[in-house]
């Protein structure tokens, strides 16, 4: 006789989420799980017109007839809070899985499930535990991360680890492809220990808290270029985050660009633009450790108000040109 199915609770806002919850639908049958309902942030107002939007994951568990409940809090503190309780313990829930639910869940949140809660996190922890690993992974100059499935404790992600999976990061990886096959190997990794839960539970591994480290939120300031510093980590800040700078008093982003090295040695002032080409903006950078100055190709901008624009329609225009040279803070 088949077991009964699991009773599966999804916590999950954003889009990486979604790509979790869309395996456990798909997968329902396969893995014997029944998801009775689907947690997430409450619908926050978004756009130049501030509509209220829904979330992601709100968009796919609607479309799908599950059930959705958007507490504030869970806080015994508030009467909201335990009602959310309740609630949550009407479900019956066997497990819960969390993926960048974005709402702290207290202990007795965490022990309301059988077989308690699991997240889904976008590294090999113990390495970068908290809020941006992707972020911090690629400024780090990592060439690897992965996905952590661990069990949840009250820390932050110091919960035991039931299975982790490799991930290599490319030197052409932004915050948005790694997040994407980062969100598709969360989601077979879940998929994998759902499988045989217990098995995984058993052989839980307990985190090194020596090894440690965290991935702090990141902050605008991060995004802004020092051009003294040298060209890869330039690349990596781009690659990583909403990277900017300023240009005659107007802050233009930088979207996109690649690191080449000079054939000769060049002492060009950090942040001038030496070249303004079809194929990329060459701009010089400070020097590396070796003490060789590198040049970084800029092959996509974006000023205030205004579209991306691709190296070769920049150079058909009159924004920029060969001489300038780019600040540090708006003058």
């Amino acid at each position: 006789m088949k077991n009964p199915k699991l009773r599966l609770i999804f916590a999950g806002t954003p889009a990486f989420a979604k790509v979790t919850l869309q395996a456990l639908i798909d997968k329902q049958n396969e893995l014997n799980i029944d998801i009775v309902a689907v947690y997430t942030q409450p619908d926050r107002k978004a756009g130049r017109g501030q509509k209220l939007t829904q979330s992601p994951v709100k968009e796919l568990a609607t479309a799908h007839h599950i059930p959705v409940e958007q507490p504030i809090s869970f806080s015994l503190k508030s009467e909201n809070g335990q009602v959310s309780r309740e609630t949550l313990a009407n479900y019956k829930p066997d497990v819960m899985v969390v993926v960048a639910y974005g709402l702290i869940l207290p202990l007795g949140v965490l022990n309301t499930p059988t077989f308690g809660c699991l997240n889904v996190h976008g590294s090999l922890l113990p390495h970068f535990r908290g809020a941006a690993p992707i972020q911090r992974a690629i400024l780090a100059g990592d060439t690897e991360t992965g996905i952590t499935i661990m069990q949840m404790d009250k820390g932050l992600d110091t919960g035991d680890m039931l299975y982790k999976v490799d991930c290599a990061i490319e030197d052409t990886d932004t915050t948005q492809t790694l997040h994407d096959k980062l969100a598709v190997l969360g989601s077979e990794a879940i998929v994998t220990v759902l499988k045989d839960l217990s098995n995984y539970q058993n052989k839980a591994e307990k985190q090194n808290d020596d090894l440690a480290n965290y991935a702090e939120k990141i902050t605008t300031d991060e995004g802004l270029i020092n051009w003294q510093n040298d060209a890869f980590s330039i690349n990596r800040q781009i690659r990583a985050l909403n990277a900017f700078t300023f240009l005659n008093g107007e802050r233009v982003k930088i979207l996109a660009c690649k690191p080449i090295k000079n054939d000769q040695v060049t002492s060009e002032p950090a942040g001038k633009v030496v070249s303004v080409g079809r194929n990329a903006i060459l701009v010089a950078c400070g020097k590396n450790t070796d003490g060789v100055q590198h040049f970084i190709n800029i092959t996509q901008m974006q000023w205030a108000g205004a579209k991306p624009l691709t190296a070769d329609q920049i150079a058909n225009g009159d924004k920029i040109n060969d001489g300038d040279v780019f600040e540090m803070v708006q003058s």
